[in-house]
């Protein structure tokens, strides 16, 4: 049973503890847009190919579903290389919340980080009352089928010090809706604020971390590499005790409790890309000078003028709605503890692909960032696993915020980024193999827009960059993708 600390210090340690505890365990678990696109540098080289994109499965919703594609560790899965999602806003009445997938052999890690100002659990709980408090509600269909089934499961956890069985429920699918079963899993909460249960303004957020042994689900094994799922996720928000509660969330948007045609797709696996052809010509994309309009890019969230502020009024009404649009520099950044979810960003980019010749076909493609700092000193700063996102719609340049930035379509991919020092501009030249994600968009006749954001554990964990707004003497430092294409056969 939950205890209140007697003294805030002590509630503050054992808060942290509680939060670390989840990630501990994440970790130990074994079983457990015009003519020329952008600056383009046009290189000839010497002419069949396989591509491999998303199957998406289709239901009756009108648009694609965004998908997770989940990483498979051997052993322990590492919290910070699960892959990274996120849905919706941060404010005084609305939660966000990032999502973390990963898996081994034997079992399914699902984390969800939140941010919610107000902490809620129910003292005298039941099944059927869960989900009108802070409760998470994981929706899996094991089939990737589009209607309920016995190949459906619902998993509800409620918010608690501690984890709490009575605070758990499971269902499955039927013919005739959802049925109360029981079935082996973990979930283990952890929070971040004043207290729980009380009126203070002062809390920052939640996190339930789930373990599910994929024998719980009727499989004898873990997944194969590719297989798809159909997964969703319910964000239910309290913030009286009086009540009532406050709407729902869903990842995706468009998600519906009955409906596992319009949850997102789980695939196991990261995504990959091949060609065999042979290079025929590159191009070299990036902003040509300050003013040009091309190659837009954003920092949302911590950027590196917003990073970490403390007053409450900002925090949960103006962080959210900040523009940075136009700043010559951006942080990427994520951490463990909710707590500091102040310091959170992510980085928006779209390259326009109008300077790869129609009929072509992509060999290759990588993305370039240069990094000049980081948020903590290189006594305290760690490597991060900065992964690449394609987003799930566009935007601009001069109104993106953290709250109407669009979601992710897809994760594709990541790359260690170390802590460094400036010795010298440009700084130190990142890169990531987007590949994948430039044959989609090439493919679809679409401009390639990216998003870059970390499942980060450890504290000062940001990571600086040079922005396409730099000023025309840091031409080299902007963000560049570099494209190699050949002739289809």
């Amino acid at each position: 049973m939950f205890n209140q600390p007697r003294t805030r210090t002590t509630g503050i340690i054992r808060r942290i503890a509680r939060l670390i505890g989840i990630v501990i365990l994440a970790m130990v678990t074994t079983a457990s847009l015009s003519p020329l696109a952008g600056y383009a540098e046009q290189g000839d080289t010497s002419a069949g190919t396989t591509i491999y994109l998303p199957l998406v499965a289709k239901a009756s919703c009108s648009a694609d579903l965004p998908r997770i594609n989940a990483p498979r560790f051997s052993g322990a899965i590492p919290f910070a290389q699960t892959a990274i999602a996120w849905f919706g806003k941060v404010s005084p009445t609305q939660n966000y919340t990032d999502i973390r997938v990963g898996y081994n052999a034997n079992e399914l890690y699902v984390y969800l980080a939140i941010f919610d100002r107000h902490l809620w659990y129910d003292d005298n709980p039941t099944p059927q009352t869960l989900t009108q408090w802070d409760a998470v509600t994981l929706l899996l269909d094991t089939s990737g089928g589009a209607v309920l089934s016995p190949a459906s499961w619902k998993i509800v956890a409620q918010l608690y010090g501690d984890p709490s069985p009575q605070r758990r429920a499971v269902y499955r699918g039927s013919a005739t809706g959802w049925q109360a079963t029981s079935i082996s899993f973990n979930a283990v909460p952890g929070w971040r604020g004043n207290a729980l249960n009380d009126n203070s303004d002062t809390d920052r957020g939640w996190a339930m971390g789930f373990t599910i042994p994929f024998s719980s689900l009727g499989l004898s094994s873990a997944p194969l590499d590719g297989t798809s799922w159909r997964m969703a996720v319910i964000v239910h928000d309290r913030d009286t005790r009086a009540g009532p509660p406050i709407g729902d969330q869903f990842w995706p948007p468009q998600g519906s409790l009955d409906s596992p045609g319009c949850w997102g797709v789980l695939n196991f696996g990261l995504p990959s890309y091949q060609s065999n052809v042979t290079p025929t010509g590159s191009v070299t994309i990036r902003r040509p000078t300050e003013r040009s309009p091309l190659v837009p890019d954003a920092d949302v969230g911590g950027a590196i003028t917003n990073q970490c502020p403390g007053d409450e009024n900002h925090i949960w009404n103006e962080w959210g709605n900040r523009n940075y649009g136009r700043a010559p520099d951006f942080n990427i950044q994520n951490q463990s503890d909710i707590a500091d979810w102040p310091c959170f960003a992510k980085y928006y980019v779209t390259f326009p692909l109008d300077s790869i010749p129609p009929g072509k076909v992509i060999v290759s493609a990588t993305l370039t960032l240069h990094q000049f700092g980081n948020s903590g000193g290189m006594d305290v700063a760690k490597p991060s696993w900065i992964q690449v996102l394609t987003a799930a719609g566009d935007w601009s340049e001069d109104t993106i915020t953290w709250n109407n930035a669009p979601i992710a379509y897809e994760n594709v991919g990541g790359s260690w980024v170390n802590p460094t020092t400036l010795t010298g501009w440009p700084g130190t030249p990142r890169t990531w193999d987007v590949s994948y994600a430039v044959a989609r968009a090439y493919a679809r006749g679409e401009p390639l827009r990216l998003i870059l954001y970390s499942a980060d554990s450890d504290y000062h964990s940001g990571k600086y960059f040079v922005s396409s707004d730099t000023g025309d003497w840091n031409i080299a430092g902007r963000p560049r993708l570099d494209v190699r294409w050949g002739e289809a056969r």
